[in-house]
């Protein structure tokens, strides 16, 4: 049976207009049920808790529990492959960082695109690295730490955690003329463990790990932003130690999936927006180290930007260095 002209172009019209619709009625009702998000780190680390301060609040914001799941390996990219591929609907999201949404692009091949293989929803907050060593090593700062590893060359063992610590070690390495094998962890907290037993000798990690200096656990010697940092006013920058290449700060970020909804991006965003000004998250983020973007980049568009200059500069000094995932 044939339809008249008119009708068939009335249904056709009808149809394709019926996706757009959906997905308006689909953002105006989210979320319905808990959201998935993915730490592609182990828990305990700096990115997990960053995660669950905002998941919190952001379940209260939206009615909806955020439930935190660990997906780790292969320096983060497992987890985030996972979002890549989930359904666009917001129910899953991740709390990448730049090692995972940037350098990864670098140094994997991966099946999927960092750069524009997701929706990004808001920058959370950046802070350094500081390079930390066990309390048994013979140094007291940075200069005598140069001068043990010169004089003990490839006998020392740093751990490493994603690409971001091995291109901060890189430019120390080439700065400083020195050389010391690098033992690849899953996640900060093994790596700190085998730090505070001796079984490593140094590595670069974030501010959390100042609490095992407070213990007397392991020594902390320098810091990779250009001024020093308030949870640690005493520990000296690279920069004021005559190494200004070994600079770093590292950003965490929220991400859903590609082709997500503008409407749910935006209902995420404002979730977050509204967690980054609350005085109790802000509180507990600096005592993390974290410095939190101000309001006007707490947008989509300031993270994509964020991402591409970032890639643009870090890409080519990481294919420069050769530096690979292991």
């Amino acid at each position: 049976m044939k339809l008249p002209r008119r009708r068939f172009l009335h249904l056709a019209a009808s149809a394709a207009a019926f996706p757009a619709v959906s997905r308006v009625a689909t953002a105006q009702t989210y979320p319905t049920r808990p959201i998935t998000m993915i730490v592609p780190f182990t828990a305990g680390s700096a990115t997990d808790v960053v995660a669950r301060v905002l998941a919190e609040w952001m379940g209260r914001s939206l009615g909806q529990p955020i439930v935190i799941e660990n997906v780790t390996g292969a320096e983060g990219s497992i987890g985030v492959g996972r979002v890549a591929r989930a359904r666009p609907d917001g129910q899953t999201i991740v709390l990448g960082t730049m090692a995972t949404h940037v350098l990864n692009g670098a140094a994997y091949s991966l099946s999927y695109d960092v750069l524009n293989g997701f929706a990004p929803i808001c920058p959370l907050g950046m802070a350094p690295f500081l390079l930390y060593v066990r309390k048994t090593m013979p140094a007291s700062n940075l200069n005598e730490l140069i001068a043990w590893l010169k004089a003990n060359p490839n006998k020392a063992s740093a751990g490493v955690v994603t690409v971001a610590y091995r291109l901060v070690i890189a430019a120390f390495q080439k700065e400083t003329g020195t050389q010391f094998t690098l033992v690849p962890y899953r996640g900060v907290p093994p790596e700190l463990q085998d730090l505070v037993a001796g079984q490593i000798d140094l590595c670069f990690d974030g501010p959390l790990s100042l609490q095992q200096v407070r213990a007397g656990s392991v020594k902390a010697l320098a810091v990779t932003s250009n001024t020093r940092i308030a949870l640690a006013p005493d520990i000296l920058t690279f920069t004021e130690m005559g190494l200004p290449t070994v600079s770093y700060l590292a950003w965490q970020g929220l991400f859903a999936p590609k082709g997500t909804p503008r409407g749910i991006i935006n209902k995420l965003n404002a979730a977050v927006v509204e967690a980054l000004a609350d005085p109790a998250v802000r509180s507990r983020l600096a005592d993390l180290g974290q410095e939190i973007f101000p309001p006007e980049q707490q947008t989509p568009e300031a993270l994509g930007a964020l991402v591409k200059a970032d890639a643009e500069r870090w890409w080519p000094i990481i294919k420069e260095s050769g530096i690979k995932a292991e």
